[in-house]
This record gives C-alpha cells, structure tokens and sequence, in this order.
C-alpha cells in the first residue's frame, strides 16, 4: 500500500531582515509538529537541501526592489499552490518603503561609488502589487502562533481563523490603561490590526503600527484627536505613520495628508 506523499512547504526570502523566517524556527516544538505533517521542501534559512516544484503553500518574505525579483516572484507564484506573503515587508513594502517617498537615486548617488553597476527599482512594493496573493499575514515580525494556524488551515482546507481588530481590543483583553487618553503618548493602537499582544502600550510605548492598518481604519480621526488633545503637530503625525507598514494604503494617504 503505497503511502500519501506529504504537502510541499518552501520558504522564499525577497527584500528583508530574514526576521518573519526566525519566526518560524522559533515555534521550536510547533515546528517539529508542522515538519511531520509536511515536507519542508525549501527552506535555505534551515537547510541547504532542495526538492524542486510544484509546492502546496510557499511563503514569501520581504519586498520586491530589484527587476531581477520583480522576475523571480512571477516563478514563485507559477509553481505554487499557495501563496502566502509573511511581514510587513512582503505585505505592504516594509521599512524600506520608506524610499517611495524620495528619489532614490539620489540615495544611490550618496552611498555607491560606482552608482551605474546598481540595479534597483523606484520602489519597495509588497509581494500582492506583482502577483495574486492567497492569505496575507500581517507582522513586524510575524506571529508566530499565526503562522502556525494559518500552515494547519491552509492544509486542512479550512479558513485561517485570524483577528481583524485592532490593538485597542488586545489592551483591554491584557487590562492595559490607554496610553493615549492617561498619557497623551502617540499610539496607532486604534487603527491597527491585532496580533502582537499589544506588548508595547504594556510597556506604556504608544503601538508602531507593526502589523498594519486593521479592516477599515478610521486614521482621520485618530490624527484628528492626536492633535486636538494630544497637541501632535503635522510632522509627527507624519513620522509616526510612516513607519514599518509607511507604503500600506491607508497609512500612506493619511502620512501624506499632513506634509
């Protein structure tokens, strides 16, 4: 009796820190589950060894900055099942979205001796603005426990069971006093979607902004409020939306509504 062959994992790396990957090695005995139900086919973060293609789910880190990769996640997306981008770099551009904003190749100019022998787009977009994207998980980095139901779902044929509301919503699951009205501290809490616990208003640090606009954030409102009674002035508005999801819709229009 012949015995089912297990579904085929990779892991693919673009423009990033290779953090939302060490996310994966960090589930430890987690990881030892997924790597029975699964063949993890390609992983060069773990392992030197490669089986060829097609792949049932392939997750994609980092952002697209260069022609040659703007080529290679065409591939990606042709022998893969699924396609999972995993970060903020994969899903809205990461930090180095940061360069949509200015001319890069006067960065380029500033830093290369030799700028001619650099190939590199305008842009850091997300993995989604190049190809159809299946499930996107959000995170600077990952969550590890999302990473692992989002495997199982996706296995078992199942919708991921992800949470879409905001880092408001964690605080008052942990019991933490809002940093924003006690404080007046800056905090992206209300129009960022959940995930990391809310480790940072914990820590009475006002939310980043890690993972991303939540569904439908009302981010004229937040500035509103920031500036009415937190006394925020335009540029910090602009700073603090501009960080490691700066090129993500919602938070891009809302930077550039204060320049």
């Amino acid at each position: 009796m012949s015995v089912a062959a297990k579904p085929k994992l990779a892991v693919y790396k673009f423009a990033s820190c290779d953090g939302c990957q060490l996310s994966l090695l960090d589930c430890e005995d987690e990881l030892l589950a997924v790597a029975g139900e699964v063949e993890i086919a390609n992983f060069p973060e773990a392992s030197r060894a490669v089986t060829p293609g097609p792949y049932d789910v392939s997750l994609v880190e980092g952002s697209i900055t260069t022609p040659h990769d703007a080529e290679r996640i065409k591939q990606v997306r042709k022998e893969s099942r699924f396609v999972v981008t995993i970060g903020a770099c994969a899903t809205a551009g990461g930090i180095q979205a940061l360069r949509n904003f200015k001319d890069v190749r006067e960065f380029i100019s500033l830093v290369y001796a030799k700028p001619e022998y650099i190939q590199t787009l305008a842009t850091s977009t997300a993995i989604a603005d190049h190809i159809p994207v299946d499930f996107e998980l959000r995170g600077c980095p990952i969550n590890k426990y999302q990473l692992i139901e989002l495997i199982s779902a996706l296995l078992r044929g199942r919708k991921p069971n992800i949470p879409k509301h905001s880092v408001c919503m964690e605080c008052k699951l942990r019991g933490t006093v809002c940093v924003t009205v006690a404080q007046g501290t800056m905090c992206l809490g209300p129009v960022t979607q959940a995930g990391c616990g809310a480790i940072c208003p914990a820590f009475d640090r006002g939310c980043y902004g890690c993972f991303g606009p939540k569904e439908t954030p009302n981010t004229s409102s937040l500035s509103a409020w920031l500036k009415d009674n937190g006394g925020k002035s335009p540029d910090e508005l602009v700073r603090a939306f501009r960080g490691f999801n700066a090129w993500a819709e919602a938070f891009r229009k809302e930077s550039e509504a204060h320049e």
